[in-house]
C-alpha cells in the first residue's frame, strides 16, 4: 500500500534563525527544535541538558500525603504489604521497583501478578483473596485499579486497604481507596499528566524518601526500570518522561540491575542502549513471560540478586520469547489467509476475526501485524477458558477505536482501553452482531485519510547535508519516542549506486546513494525488498524518506540512512 508523505510545517523563520544563532547550530537543526515547541535558548538548554532537579514535587499529586502516610504506618506496625501489578512490561517493572525499594526497609512483603488467562488485566478477586489468605493488610496496586470500584469495596470487606497508582483514564466513579494516585483523575493538579504506571510508582517512592529524609541519590538506581516502562508503554517522550528516560537509560548503560544485565547478555544487545533497544529487544522478552507463562517470572528476574538464578530465569524467558515469536508468526499467517478468503472483507473498513484455538497471549501482536498489511481498525478474538470470545483491538493513527467499541457495549461482557488499543470480551453468539455493528460504526465515522498509511516528515534537505556532524546534532534530541520521534527527512531525485536484498529471507534492502562532492552514503530499508521494482522502473533515481543513524561494523562507525519509504 502506497504511503502518504506528510511534510510538517517549518517553524517561524525569524525564530528559527535567532535560535540557530544563539545555539550555534545549523538552521535545519533549529527548525527541528521549533517544531518541537522549543523557541528560546533557555528552553533549548533545558531540553538538551535534562536535569533530575527539574522533576516536579511528588506531593503536588492528589492523595500523595495519604499514600505515604499509609505506607509509613504499615512499616511502623509491621503490617504485611502486597505489591500488585499487571503482567505487561509497565506492570512488572512497577512491581519490581516498589518491591525492591520496600524490601530494604520492610520484611513483611509479597508481590502478586494476575494470570493473563484466568484473571485478566487489573485488580482481580483472586488477587484480593490471596492478600486476605496471606494476612496482607495493605495492597499497593500499580499500573491498574483506577476503574476497580467494586474490587476496592471487596478488599475493604476483607479488612484490606488499597493504594492505587495508575496512569489510565478514570471512569465516572473514582474507587474509594485509601489513596488514589493518578495524574489524570479529576482534581489532581499534578503538572505532568503522561507518566507511565511505573513513573507514578516512582513518584510515590520519591515522596516517601522526601518525608523520611532519604537522599534522592538512593533511588536513582530504580530509574532503569522506569526507562524500560516508558519505552515499552509508548507514552509521550516529553516533560518528566523524557527526564526519567534519559537518566534511566544512563543507569541501564552504566549499572543495570542484574536481571537487565542478563537480558542484555542473552539477547547480545550492543551497548550503548537506546530506546529502540528497549522497545524491540528488552520489552518483548519481559512481556513474553506474561504472554506465554506468568508475569511473576519477569518480576522474579528483575528483583533477583542471585546471578545463577537470574541466568536460569532469563533462559526460561528467552524460550518463552521464541515460543511467542513462533505462535505470532503462525497465527498471523492464518489470519491473513482468513482475510484473503473472505470476500466480504475486501471492501470492509474493519477486520474482525475469531478462532477458538488462537493463543490469547499473542493476539494483540497479531492485530498490529494485520494493520501493517490492511491498515484498518482490527479486532482479533479467541476462545477463553470460560467459553467467551475474548481478544484485543488495535487502531490506525488518528481514529478513536475505544469510541467504536463503546458503541457496541450492549453486546459485550466487558471492555477497556484507550484510543489506539483495547481489550474486550463477549459471548460467542454475539460475534456476528458485533462484527456488523463495529463495521457500520467505523464506516460511518472514519475518514478516508485514516485508512492510508503515512510517513511524517520533518523537513526536505539535500542528501549532501547528511554527515557525522548532522548526526551528532540529531543525537542530542534523544531519547526518542512519541511526540519526540527521531527526525525524518526527504531528499529528492537521489541516484542509487547499489541495491541488493539482505537478511535471512531477503526481506530487507541494503543500498548506497551517490552524492555530489561527497562520498556515497549507505542505507538500510527494513522489510522493503518489494521496492526493488521501483528502482528498475525509474533507473535508480528516487525520492527517499529516512532517518539518520550511526552504523557500527567491525569497530568502524559510519553514518547511514534508515529508509522509511521510497518513491519513484
Amino acid at each position: 500500500m502506497e504511503k502518504k508523505w506528510l511534510l510538517r510545517e517549518g517553524g517561524d523563520e525569524s525564530v528559527v534563525m535567532t535560535l540557530a544563532t544563539e545555539m550555534a547550530v545549523p538552521a535545519a537543526v533549529a527548525n527541528l527544535m521549533v517544531q518541537r515547541g522549543i523557541t528560546s535558548k533557555k528552553q533549548a538548554e533545558e531540553f538538551f541538558n535534562p536535569s533530575l532537579k527539574s522533576l516536579h514535587d511528588p506531593f503536588l499529586m492528589k492523595d500523595m500525603n495519604r499514600a505515604v502516610d499509609r505506607i509509613s504506618t504499615a512499616i511502623a506496625r509491621n503490617e504485611k504489604i502486597l505489591v500488585y501489578g499487571d503482567y505487561d512490561v509497565d506492570g512488572t517493572t512497577s512491581v519490581a521497583m516498589l518491591y525492591s525499594f520496600l524490601r530494604e526497609r520492610h520484611s513483611s512483603l509479597d508481590y502478586y501478578i494476575p494470570d493473563r488467562y484466568h484473571e485478566g488485566y487489573g485488580l482481580s478477586l483472586k488477587g484480593i483473596d490471596y492478600a486476605a489468605q496471606t494476612n496482607c493488610r495493605l495492597i499497593v496496586a500499580l499500573d491498574c485499579g483506577i476503574k476497580a470500584v467494586e474490587k476496592v469495596k471487596y478488599a475493604r470487606s476483607k479488612g484490606i486497604d488499597l493504594i492505587i497508582c495508575d496512569h489510565h483514564l478514570p471512569g465516572d466513579e473514582i474507587p474509594d481507596a485509601t489513596a488514589v494516585l493518578d495524574p489524570k483523575q479529576p482534581g489532581c493538579n499534578y503538572p505532568y499528566k503522561e507518566l507511565s504506571g511505573c513513573g507514578v510508582g516512582f513518584k510515590l517512592i520519591q515522596a516517601y524518601c522526601q518525608l523520611q529524609n532519604i537522599p534522592f541519590e538512593k533511588i536513582i538506581p530504580y530509574l532503569d526500570l522506569v526507562a524500560v516502562s516508558i519505552g515499552s508503554d509508548i507514552v509521550p517522550m516529553t516533560g518528566e518522561n523524557r527526564i526519567l528516560a534519559y537518566f534511566g537509560l544512563k543507569q541501564l548503560n552504566e549499572a543495570p540491575r542484574l536481571g537487565f544485565q542478563k537480558i542484555i547478555e542473552k539477547a547480545k544487545i550492543r551497548m550503548p542502549l537506546a530506546v529502540e533497544d528497549i522497545v524491540f529487544r528488552i520489552g518483548p522478552r519481559i512481556n513474553a513471560a506474561g504472554r506465554m507463562e506468568s508475569g511473576s517470572k519477569a518480576v522474579e528476574l528483575l528483583v533477583s540478586q542471585d546471578s545463577d538464578l537470574a541466568v536460569a530465569i532469563c533462559n526460561d524467558i528467552d524460550h518463552s520469547n521464541d515460543d511467542r515469536r513462533k505462535k505470532d508468526s503462525e497465527i498471523t499467517s492464518e489470519a491473513r489467509r482468513m482475510v484473503s478468503e473472505d470476500n466480504r472483507m475486501n471492501n470492509s473498513r474493519t477486520t474482525v476475526l475469531f478462532h477458538q484455538g488462537w493463543h490469547k497471549g499473542v493476539i494483540g501482536i497479531v492485530a498490529s501485524r494485520l494493520i501493517e498489511t490492511y491498515y484498518r481498525p482490527t479486532v482479533i478474538l479467541t476462545e477463553s477458558k470460560d467459553g467467551f470470545a475474548t481478544g484485543s483491538a488495535r487502531s490506525v493513527p488518528g481514529y478513536d477505536l475505544y469510541q467504536a467499541i463503546e458503541s457496541c457495549s450492549d453486546l459485550l461482557e466487558s471492555f477497556g482501553g484507550h484510543m489506539f488499543a483495547a481489550g474486550l470480551t463477549l459471548k460467542q453468539e454475539n460475534l456476528q452482531s458485533f462484527r456488523e455493528r463495529f463495521e457500520k460504526f467505523v464506516s460511518d465515522t472514519i475518514k478516508d485519510e485514516h485508512l492510508v498509511p503515512s510517513v511524517n516528515i520533518d523537513a526536505e534537505i539535500p542528501i549532501e547535508d547528511v554527515g557525522i556532524s548532522m548526526y551528532r546534532y540529531l543525537e542530542r534530541f534523544q531519547p526518542f519516542g512519541p511526540e519526540n520521534m527521531a527526525p525524518v527527512f526527504v531528499s529528492r531525485r537521489v541516484k542509487t549506486l547499489a541495491c541488493q536484498p539482505v537478511g535471512n529471507n531477503g526481506t530487507h534492502l541494503k543500498l548506497s546513494f551517490t552524492r555530489q562532492n561527497a562520498e556515497p552514503i549507505g542505507a538500510i530499508a527494513f522489510g522493503q525488498a518489494d521496492m526493488m521494482e521501483i528502482f528498475r522502473e525509474c533507473g535508480g533515481v528516487v525520492d527517499i524518506a529516512y532517518s539518520v543513524e550511526l552504523n557500527e561494523y567491525r569497530g568502524k562507525s559510519s553514518v547511514q540512512l534508515n529508509i522509511k519509504d521510497i518513491k519513484a
